[in-house]
């Protein structure tokens, strides 16, 4: 593969955050309507009445950076299956996760990047977009990523080199490519805002300046399906400032390998720092970089 160490397994690598993610994906599509009841519509397995009663909406959420900001038991869990599952197919690679953390160096070796539930809140109301995420790095560099769309059971991937696909739950896999859109004004760009009210407001000005010079805006509420979205060419753009390496180191390897122009934060950033995220299609890249650019919307928003 084209700019891959050839050293670097990177087919295993591949294999292993396909089986891992999906095998994460049916832990959360279970857990959903245990914990927080059946939602009409949902697509999650039919489970009648309410939650149990040893797992009270109380019980099953918790907050982290703000109230607003929620973990839930299927969170911790998901992250903890997945650990296990890692640990058993590369027990000497290290594992960066959204839950239990990891280190923030960046090791010299492989580096696993997971995000047990990318749209917690989406997937607490039972809003069909979340998902799991699973990214082999090398160096700080993904070159294997696996995102599932837990609710409607689709799978993104890419490896370095290699392209990017999806597949359906028969597990055919169809390869990606952003749009062919040439004009930002027919621009159909996602975003996402933070959980910090101060950066809302400067989040919400970019919006507030964007908005009349391209189609429209979609949130979606989860990252990792926002550049798979770009891939798979439902929107042409995403932005979104102070993302984590677990929300866009599978998700935005997917977006590049299907040909769109994509910037990430540092690999040994956080949220915090307020770095921005960018896929955009190739055929309005520079227009759109051109208006964020007239927006300060590249500078990192602390």
């Amino acid at each position: 593969m084209e700019g891959v160490d050839q050293t670097i397994p990177v087919d295993e690598l591949a294999a292993v955050a396909d089986t891992v993610a999906r095998e994460a994906a049916a832990h959360v599509r279970r857990r959903r309507p245990e914990l927080f009841g059946a939602t009409p519509g949902h697509g999650a397995p039919s489970v009648s009445g309410a939650p149990d009663a040893a797992e009270s909406t109380e019980q099953a959420v918790s907050t982290k950076s703000t109230e607003t900001d929620p973990v839930t038991l299927a969170d911790t869990e998901t992250e903890r299956l997945i650990r296990s599952l890692l640990r058993q197919a590369r027990p000497d690679d290290e594992v960066l996760g959204e839950e239990d953390g990891g280190s923030r160096a960046v090791p010299s070796g492989v580096r696993w990047v997971v995000d047990p539930i990318d749209g917690t809140v989406n997937f607490m109301y039972g809003v069909p977009a979340y998902a799991v995420s699973v990214a082999a790095q090398v160096d700080g560099r993904s070159v294997a990523g696996v995102v599932v769309d837990v609710a409607r059971d689709v799978t993104y991937g890419a490896t370095l080199g290699g392209g990017a696909w999806a597949a359906d739950s028969t597990g055919v896999r169809r390869p990606l490519r952003c749009n062919p859109v040439d004009r930002a004004e027919l621009a159909l760009v996602a975003t996402g805002f933070g959980y910090d009210a101060a950066r809302r407001r400067q989040q919400g000005r970019i919006v507030a300046e964007l908005l009349p010079r391209v189609r429209d805006v979609r949130r979606i509420g989860a990252a990792a399906l926002d550049l798979c979205m770009v891939a798979a060419g439902a929107v042409d753009a995403h932005y979104e400032h102070g993302l984590s390496p677990w929300d866009w180191a599978a998700g935005g390897l997917i977006a590049a390998e299907a040909g769109a122009v994509v910037q990430t934060p540092p690999p040994d950033s956080r949220a915090d720092e307020g770095h921005i995220t960018v896929a955009v299609a190739p055929g309005v890249a520079d227009e759109f970089l051109a208006l964020l650019d007239e927006f300060d919307a590249r500078s990192p928003l602390t």
